[in-house]
């Protein structure tokens, strides 16, 4: 069995993340999308609300394994038995963090090969960050993100929307 780990902190889920998750779904027969829990990090959504909201935007979560983690993402692929990572890049500076961040996971986990995968181009400008700053000051964000998690974006953010 093909197994794969696609890690993030999904606060929020944008569409770009459902992008990659549905094309790494469909290369492996098991794809782990793990949900960061770091105590030093501040998050809009709980990690239950983040893995329930990418659930809802997924219609077909069959070889989907859903985790909350809070350690090493290395430490989570190993103890599962998992020897490829998935991360998403949008352009220069995303390779390069990614590439650096891949270098430490294999030093710290050697049999870990990681896979960068390019985001489709529509989706190359989206970040969640700025979907949260677009959603506290009432703009549109609608074309970013999925219905179900519009509406928990708006439910967190209750601004007259333009």
């Amino acid at each position: 069995m093909s197994k794969a780990i696609f890690p993030g902190s999904f606060d929020p889920p944008t569409i770009g993340h459902i992008n990659i998750i549905e094309r790494a779904a469909a290369l492996f027969d098991e794809l782990h999308v793990v949900v960061a829990d770091n105590i030093s990090k501040q998050y809009l959504f709980t990690p239950e609300e983040r893995i329930a909201l990418i659930k809802q935007s997924l219609p077909d979560t069959s070889n989907l394994v859903f985790a909350v983690h809070s350690g090493l993402t290395v430490d989570y692929a190993r103890d599962n038995d998992i020897s490829i990572m998935i991360r998403g890049v949008r352009g220069a500076g995303d390779f390069s963090y990614e590439f650096e961040m891949a270098m430490m996971n294999k030093l710290l986990y050697p049999d870990l090969e990681v896979l960068l995968m390019p985001t489709d181009p529509k989706y190359f400008l989206i970040r969640a960050s700025q979907i949260k700053e677009l959603a506290a000051f009432g703009a549109d964000f609608s074309s970013m993100v999925t219905e179900p998690v519009k509406k928990a974006l708006e439910e967190k953010f209750p601004v007259k929307r333009n």
